[in-house]
């Protein structure tokens, strides 16, 4: 079930909202952008957030431009309720992606909640499966910041022993861990540094994170924790009693596996000029190969500083 947030201080806009879409989606009402940042800000960010957008209140509109400012919520669809008085004499600087009058909720509501939530799963920037940023905004995010020439760690993280499981459990567990991965991560990421990180899912078992320098390191070394605590809920009773797993391996041979781990490799822009943001995710890659030939979960940060010509 889809999860829309309605924020608004109006009791008959909420209750109309809520009544006329509950059916098909969970709502979860809030006075004010500011108290629904917890919901928001979580593990489990909405699907849509129905915003009254009063031009009266630049508290309101100020708190949903520093939000949409934050590159995890770049793509969080925002739909603005507007009353018929309502002129904006800016559009161009509100940053909701639809909008509807006021007169018509009753009537329009419902349908445009749907139309918006299947454009924004639509987005090929979007993981489906985690919600998280998908190669396009991971690059683009990456490039901006070499741009700008501003100091940052960039972390690329993989799951080892993933097919094995995925083999004998199935996919739907398989996507269970994918999910819980990319929740973990952001959590650790937030925990550290609340403002200008970034976390985005490449696809498959793979992820990226991107945070300064002086917070990824102990927010990868919670993530490694948390995930070796976590992972052997995933497994059945007598896999998790005697500590590993029987499935084939790439060859169709039966052999014994590990539980799943996680590897990270990080390398940051006081290493070297990166100019690309090619440049940077190959030395991340390379380092999370190196964190690969380690057994168990572990982080590897590359220390090597490049010499320019």
């Amino acid at each position: 079930m889809k999860t829309v947030i309605v924020i608004s201080r109006d009791l008959v806009l909420t209750s109309t909202v809520e009544n006329q879409i509950r059916q098909g989606c969970q709502v979860i009402l809030f006075d004010s952008i500011q108290s629904a940042m917890g919901l928001i800000c979580s593990t489990s960010p909405p699907d849509l957030i129905v915003l009254e957008a009063d031009p009266r209140d630049p508290a309101s509109v100020g708190s949903l431009s520093q939000l949409k400012e934050d590159p995890m919520f770049r793509n969080l669809t925002v739909l603005a309720v507007l009353s018929d008085e309502s002129s904006f004499s800016h559009w161009d600087t509100l940053l909701f992606e639809d909008y509807i009058w006021r007169k018509s909720l009753e009537k329009e509501i419902l349908r445009r909640v749907n139309l918006c939530i299947l454009r924004s799963e639509r987005i090929v920037e979007i993981n489906p499966l985690t919600r998280l940023p998908g190669n396009i905004s991971i690059n683009r995010e990456i490039q901006e910041r070499i741009d700008r020439g501003e100091p940052f760690a960039l972390a690329w993280a993989d799951l080892d022993q993933f097919k094995p499981l995925n083999d004998k459990y199935g996919f739907s567990r398989g996507d269970d861990i994918i999910r819980i991965t990319g929740r973990l991560i952001l959590s650790a990421v937030k925990d550290k540094q609340r403002e200008r990180n970034f976390v985005g899912h490449i696809g498959g078992d793979d992820f990226v994170y991107v945070m300064s320098p002086d917070y990824i390191e102990t927010a990868s070394q919670e993530l490694v924790t948390t995930f070796d605590q976590l992972i052997p809920g995933f497994y059945d009773p007598e896999d998790r009693e005697r500590g590993f797993i029987q499935s084939v391996d790439r060859q169709g041979i039966e052999r014994t596996f590990p539980f799943t781990s996680i590897s990270i490799g990080i390398t940051d822009t006081g290493t070297g000029c990166f100019s690309h943001f090619g440049e940077m995710t190959e030395r991340a890659s390379e380092m999370k190969k190196y964190a690969k030939q380690f057994p168990g979960s572990c982080f590897r940060w590359d220390r090597r500083k490049t010499v320019s010509e």
